[in-house]
């Protein structure tokens, strides 16, 4: 018997709670249909602030069609709807639900009028009712609103709404909201000095703009109190911006690691200059293009998956053009390295033409996975994940070619003929072979790196041209086949060029870098980290 009569009391709690809600509904309606009757804008106020008094945020839908001036009552039955015109034909949708509610022509209705100071009533009461969400995430946008666009009329709002705030998040962003409220009211200036004092610890750019446009309307000690904060922000906007260059500096040279750590290798175990390096850059790229085309059209559902599929067929592609470069034209030229310059510059100009034949000479659109959309932010450090899981994804590239060079029997062949290639011939090991398959794992790895590329750049038959001389520079500034010499001097060029951009500009940056480049080499010929051994050192 306990537990039946336990059972109807949760049914009747159950259908007490349902006939609740839906005379909260039936009384929200009642006050919308309202709207067909009035008269005056005195009136629809009124309706706006009654509705407004419901403390449901469903009502911010009606509400905000009447600001934009699509909410309309039907002549025949005074029914009020959401009614967006489209020619002569008006889109029906309820509401208090938003549901589609069909169509019917324009001249069956009327629009509820609406003027400049009935929005701006409109407008507080959204505010209002935002700032009683359920929803934190809701609320914490409605604050961001009000301190970027402050308002005196909602400071009692915001007074109501901190008091009753326990989301420690949300009730910072409502007191920063407050105190640039403040600042535009009439508040006494004892409150002005604490909100301005307040809002000199946040230290961003928004800040700084509310802080600058107050200090320009005031006087007196106001004035110099908000300057005062104005510059604390400054020299710690100046630090963020520091630490913003380093980022944007590791990020371009994770970029540079990846298109050159390929040629790396090539360069330092076969001493050939690759003029077609790049291409290979533009090989993996293509391929991420075209996997991801096939996904679209056949396997939509994984399209998040489309870069870590791509990823080996990239670098197999690309290898496999490597491999058939080397063994075609590369391995009858060793030992002359203008003619290989030439060869390899005229494989880069066919592949160029290859790929305007077959995919056209326009660029190709590359999707982000979701996994590699938008971005954070740590204070003012701004940082997109597409960037971030670069950085990553180079790192990793350079510590398993680290591994493959140190701790496998292919990786000592490779240093045993890039130290002394006459010797380790002798010792037999088959030099031909480790440098084809030298040629074709530098050649697979700038595939790689173009799968990385192609979510940054545009996927062109010219992408690979943008790279190969900073690839160069990076080779011979960190040291001819180094793998450390190539990741020190890839992040060096890559922070040294974002501090001298916003100075100097892109293009003079980069002549600026390649003199200091020739500065350097002229003291060190080797690099930062030169090999060592009888032949390298010949």
């Amino acid at each position: 018997m306990t537990v039946l009569r336990v059972l109807f009391v949760l049914v009747g709690l159950a259908l007490s709670g349902a006939a609740s809600a839906q005379v909260d509904d039936e009384a929200i309606r009642a006050t919308i249909a309202r709207f067909a009757d009035s008269k005056n804008f005195r009136e629809t106020e009124e309706i706006v602030r009654d509705l407004a008094a419901t403390g449901d945020v469903r009502v911010e839908r009606p509400l905000s069609a009447l600001s934009d001036g699509n909410l309309s009552f039907r002549k025949s039955d005074r029914q009020v709807f959401i009614a967006p015109e489209r020619g002569q034909t008006a889109t029906l949708f309820d509401p208090l639900t938003g549901e589609a509610a069909g169509e019917a022509p324009k001249g069956d209705f009327t629009k509820v009028k609406v003027n400049n100071s009935l929005r701006r009533t409109i407008r507080d009461v959204i505010s209002g009712l935002t700032l009683a969400s359920p929803d934190p995430v809701v609320r914490l946008a409605a604050a961001r609103t009000m301190f970027i666009a402050p308002d005196a009329a909602n400071l009692e709002a915001l007074d109501a709404a901190i008091a009753a705030e326990t989301v420690t998040s949300v009730k910072i962003s409502l007191e920063a909201a407050r105190a640039s409220t403040i600042l535009v009211s009439d508040a006494p200036d004892a409150a002005k000095f604490d909100a301005i004092a307040l809002l000199g610890q946040r230290g961003d750019r928004e800040t700084l703009s509310l802080l600058t446009g107050f200090a320009a309307r005031s006087q007196g000690d106001l004035q110099a109190a908000a300057q005062r904060a104005i510059d604390t922000i400054g020299k710690s906007l100046a630090l963020w911006d520091i630490g913003q260059n380093i980022w944007y500096g590791i990020s371009l040279g994770s970029v540079l690691l990846l298109a050159a750590i390929g040629l790396a290798i090539t360069f330092g175990v076969m001493g050939v200059i690759n003029m077609a390096h790049g291409e290979m850059v533009m090989i993996g790229a293509y391929t991420t293009f075209v996997v991801q085309s096939v996904i679209r059209s056949s396997f939509p559902g994984l399209f998040d998956w489309s870069l870590t599929i791509a990823l080996p067929l990239a670098f197999l592609v690309a290898g496999a053009v490597g491999l058939a470069l080397e063994r075609g034209v590369i391995r009858f030229l060793y030992g002359r390295p203008l003619e290989t310059l030439l060869a390899t510059w005229g494989v880069s100009l066919i592949l160029q033409q290859a790929v305007r034949t077959i995919f056209g000479p326009t660029n190709q659109e590359v999707g982000n996975p979701s996994w590699m959309s938008g971005g954070f932010q740590i204070g003012q450090l701004a940082l997109t994940w597409n960037r971030l899981w670069i950085v990553v994804f180079a790192l990793a590239v350079f510590g398993l070619l680290l591994y493959i060079f140190k701790r496998t029997a292919w990786g000592l062949q490779m240093r045993a003929v890039t130290a002394n290639r006459r010797m380790a011939s002798s010792m037999g090991i088959r030099t031909p072979w480790v440098d084809a398959f030298t040629f074709a794992l530098g050649s697979g790895i700038a595939g790689i790196a173009g799968v990385a590329l192609s979510q940054i750049d545009n996927v062109s038959p010219n992408l690979g041209q943008g790279y190969i001389i900073d690839s160069f520079m990076v080779v011979v500034f960190g040291g001819v086949g180094n793998l450390w010499g190539t990741l020190v001097g890839a992040f060096s060029l890559g922070i040294v060029n974002k501090f001298l951009e916003p100075y100097a500009g892109a293009v003079l940056g980069k002549i600026l870098v390649l003199v200091l480049i020739i500065l350097f080499i002229q003291k060190r010929p080797r690099g930062l980290f030169a090999l060592k051994g009888r032949s390298v050192e010949a």
